[in-house]
């Protein structure tokens, strides 16, 4: 489904990611891991398309397109979703309203009742307060509930590959059982659907087991494994794997 090879890319003179490979088949799920600041964030934002990241050199193949030639609204309708690690507050944008028109741009028109209750169902699925519906976009909301609408977009737009940047960062264990719930759901609706979790912690991995984890060191993913590897990263940290690696 999403074939990557050999992707550079810098901002401005600074090289940020050199030479990444990694290939996701449909239905599977992939950690990556790796110290802050190692390009895990940078790899995600290149592949939605964030404007601060020039590719050098490499591909980006989603289903045979040339993602890299596609805008960022293209790349979502094509199927690619970002959750952000900090989503952003913007007054004056109503929920409903934001929801209806990325919705539209997917899937074609839905009526405002019939999104309202969908969005409401997996508010119920999330335990999320139906009063937060009638807010403006992430306004006033907590870390944890701004993590829940982001998985609230993916259960509504049913993308073919999800990138979640840090989605359990800042949430209790209750909150990342919910996100947990959520993202099981998302793929007993679509069993095709791939996930690429970014997270520096094995907690999420617990409820979601990946089928591939990926440690990415000064901006390539230097070593591969299963959800052992995890596991390992957990109990030793980076510098006792890399150690033992060597």
């Amino acid at each position: 489904m999403l074939h990557i090879s050999n992707l550079s890319v810098s901002i401005d003179e600074l090289s940020i990611l050199n030479n990444v490979n990694l290939n996701i088949a449909p239905g599977t799920i992939h950690a990556l891991m790796g110290p802050n600041g190692s390009g895990k964030s940078s790899l995600a934002l290149t592949l939605m398309g964030h404007p601060t990241y020039k590719v050098r050199d490499g591909s980006v193949c989603l289903d045979k397109k040339d993602l890299l030639s596609l805008s960022v609204h293209k790349r979502a309708q094509h199927g690619l979703f970002l959750s952000f690690q900090q989503p952003l507050e913007i007054s004056g944008v109503p929920i409903a309203s934001f929801l209806k028109a990325s919705y539209e741009s997917m899937h074609g028109h839905i009526t405002p009742t019939e999104l309202k209750e969908k969005v409401l169902f997996y508010f119920d699925l999330l335990n999320m307060d139906h009063a937060l519906f009638y807010r403006n976009l992430h306004e006033g909301f907590s870390g944890g509930q701004k993590k829940k609408l982001e998985m609230v977009q993916l259960l509504l737009l049913k993308p073919k590959i999800a990138i979640l940047d840090e989605i359990d960062s800042g949430l209790d264990v209750d909150a990342l059982q919910d996100v947990a719930k959520g993202l099981n759901f998302a793929r007993q609706e679509n069993p095709e659907l791939s996930l690429l979790l970014i997270t520096h912690y094995q907690r999420i991995l617990n409820y979601i087991k990946p089928d591939h984890v990926h440690i990415m060191q000064k901006g390539t993913i230097s070593t591969s494994g299963d959800h052992c590897l995890a596991q390992h990263i957990e109990q030793h940290g980076y510098d006792g794997y890399i150690d033992a690696a060597n």
